[in-house]
Order: C-alpha cells, then structure tokens, then sequence
C-alpha cells in the first residue's frame, strides 16, 4: 500500500495510490484531516483496511509533498564513505552525524518543479532516503530503532551550494529555499527490515546516473541516527529523518554541474518507487 497527499480541482486530499489512480481517505477517515495526522494517530494500518471496497475517486490530480504540514525534518549530512572524501580535507570518518533542519516550505510532491531562485544558479540535488517516525521515544537503542518507523519515503534534498558557505558552522539558509526540493511521490509502511537493508538509491539527470550506492554503506546506519538523535530531542510521530546522500552530487563533479530550467532529476529506491522533478526558474 502507498499512501500520498495530492491536490484535485483546486483541494487537498491524501488517500491511497492505485495505478488507476487515487482513492481519496478523507471523508473515510475524519478524524485525521491530513496523512500526518494519520501518522501521528499510529493510523495507517487503519487507512489500509479503509481502502477495502472503495474505488478510484481521482484520475487527474497534482502530487503534494507527501506531508506538507510536517512539524520536523532532520536530516543528517555526509553520511557515504565516498562523500566523505569527496571534501578532500583529509578527515577520517566522523565518529558523530552531521545534522541540519530542514522546513516543510522547502519542498514539493512529485511531477513537480523544483525552484530555482534568482539569488544563485547553483541548485543542486541530493538523493535520499527518508524515514517517518510512527512511534515518539527519548534515548531509544539501536536494537529497538526499527520499531519506531512508521513508513518510508524519498527526498531530492535541492540545495543552494553558495548559500551554505554563508557562514562558517552553518548551512541552513542554502537548504531552505522554497521548493528547492522534493519529498515523495508516497509513503510506504515499514513493516520489514530488507526495505532499508535492502536499499538503492539512484539518482538520474536527464537519464544520467549521478548517483548510485546502497544504505548498508552509510556510515551511520539508520538505526544508529534515530539512536543518536533521541539522545538529545524526544522523537515524535510524524517527525522526518532524511538520512543521507551518496556520493556524486552536482557541486563535487569537475566541472561543477548545477540543474537549470528543462533538466529532469529522478531519484529511484528500489523499495520505495521513483520521485520524479523538473527544474524552473521562480517567477519574480
């Protein structure tokens, strides 16, 4: 089951995804107006079950960003051994996660347009995996981190390469730019390890591969981010983990190779599906 939110004939709605088309959850689920209330609730098992005997209520729609009104999302940096020395600073591998937020303004749904602002040409992609947390805790073991996620998602984490250079400990301005990224296209319950364990991530720009390496190389495995990150903030259902991008982004390729308008980046997880964006420059 893959769940989405998305836009019809001017209103929101989230619901099931079919390759018909949507079948929208609202008006069966009332007490969650949107899919991160569902999240919080603990409620996709539910939104499963109500899926059973309804038909397809949408066949044009937009995708959203699949949980627009989401309070946090944290995402964790430099998380690939080929990353790590694309810096060429000679650092060994970080005993502790690099760890920035990012806002829920920051990105769009699938199929649509990443923002590029007049401010700088240099928008870049980052490829991901993205976890959505089902069940809060404080200091939670790795051998029991698995148990609270609720499903699974991507992320292009765009960013704006020059704007994270802005300071010398900083780089929350050049990863906030409105719809500079994307999350999406849907969730996918989590109900077995071999979805991360398992885990490709591929990203293409205009069918080339930029991108490619498996999550079992991460450094900081998932288990070991939602470990480190409870030690210090209590995680909280329908929080987002955007666990960390390999190595082959735009900015580390000689010469650099920022998007521009017309370019087509497509971020593929073998155990999740295939987000899909373009690039356009923002209207001023």
């Amino acid at each position: 089951m893959k769940f989405a939110t998305y836009i019809s004939g001017g209103k929101t709605y989230y619901g099931a995804v079919t390759d018909a088309g949507m079948i929208a959850l609202n008006d069966a689920c009332p007490h969650w107006p949107t899919l991160f209330d569902a999240v919080q609730a603990s409620g996709l098992s539910a939104l499963s079950k109500a899926v059973e005997g309804r038909t397809v209520s949408h066949t044009d729609f937009q995708y959203e960003m699949v949980m627009p009104n989401a309070h946090r999302i944290l995402c964790v940096g430099v998380n690939f051994p080929d990353r790590n020395a694309e810096y060429k600073d000679g650092s060994e591998q970080p005993k502790f996660m690099s760890l920035f937020p990012r806002f829920a303004s920051g990105f769009t749904g699938h199929d649509r347009p990443l923002i590029r602002p007049p401010e700088s040409p240099q928008l870049d992609y980052e490829g991901e995996v993205a976890i959505v947390i089902g069940k809060g805790g404080r200091r939670i073991t790795q051998a029991d981190a698995y148990d609270h996620i609720a499903a699974l998602t991507i992320c292009n984490e765009g960013t704006i390469r020059d704007w994270v250079r802005h300071a010398k400990f900083n780089v929350t301005q050049g990863k906030n730019w409105d719809k500079s990224g994307a999350i999406g296209p849907w969730l996918v319950p989590f109900n077995d390890p071999a979805q991360l364990e398992d885990a490709r991530i591929i990203t293409r720009v205009n069918g080339e591969i930029r991108q490619d390496d498996v999550l079992s190389r991460m450094m900081h495995p998932i288990r070991r981010e939602i470990e480190y990150i409870s030690t210090f903030m209590t995680l909280e259902p329908g929080d987002i983990i955007v666990t960390g991008t390999p190595t082959g982004s735009g900015a580390r390729l000689d010469p650099p190779q920022f998007l521009k308008p017309g370019d087509v980046v497509e971020v593929e997880v073998n155990t999740i599906g295939t987000l899909r964006n373009t690039i356009e420059d923002e209207q001023v």
